[in-house]
């Protein structure tokens, strides 16, 4: 069974993964991938460098986020040519991660995929679409609580990503992470999980 699991930025997506992760879950965390190819050192630091111009990379030579951040929202083609870059190599590594969860018997591989239904390939990729869900005014709370951004640059990033009426349209499973404790959302993403062979 291969799930793609998303949600909206301040979510609670990466709790939710470790939690499938914990009940058995092969888990395939694109963002990660996405954030190691542009590491310090990583694949897609050179035809970064070569498109954006070396002030794109930071000291240490990994992506200098903030000004890309910035960037991207100042030029919409930005992120096009950025994600033409990153993809193919998170692809690549997405699928040798899923090759060595194969070839260990897992039973369900679970993608973390927070452009889920922005990017339209993935829907064709996966068995089931698990959506994590909670009220607007939560992200924003939640995003500001860990990262320090002002309440406009959260809304800004929840504007740019897909709506969350098209995020819940693609869903054939929601976890509504909103005012409960940890222990009633692992109850919840334990139901959830049964129906996914876990």
């Amino acid at each position: 069974m291969k799930v793609g699991l998303t949600g909206g930025i301040g979510s609670g997506k990466s709790t939710v993964l470790e939690m499938l992760h914990e009940l058995g879950a092969a888990v395939i965390d694109a963002d990660a991938i996405s954030r190691a190819s542009t590491a310090a050192g990583g694949p897609a630091i050179p035809a970064i460098a070569e498109r954006f111009g070396p002030e794109f990379i930071d000291a240490t030579g990994a992506l200098d986020r903030q000004r890309m951040r910035a960037h991207v929202y100042a030029h919409p083609d930005a992120r096009r040519e950025l994600e033409a870059i990153v993809h193919p190599l998170v692809r690549a590594e997405s699928d040798r991660q899923v090759a060595a969860a194969q070839a260990q018997g897992a039973r369900c591989i679970v993608f973390d995929v927070p452009l889920l239904v922005e990017s339209g390939r993935w829907r064709q990729q996966v068995d089931r679409v698990v959506v994590v869900d909670c009220l607007p005014v939560t992200q924003v709370a939640r995003v500001q609580a860990r990262s320090g951004l002002a309440a406009a640059e959260v809304e800004a990033i929840i504007a740019a990503q897909a709506p969350r009426s098209l995020r819940l349209a693609a869903a054939d499973a929601v976890i509504f992470n909103d005012g409960i404790g940890l222990d009633e959302l692992r109850a919840e993403v334990g139901q959830v999980a049964q129906g996914l062979g876990l």
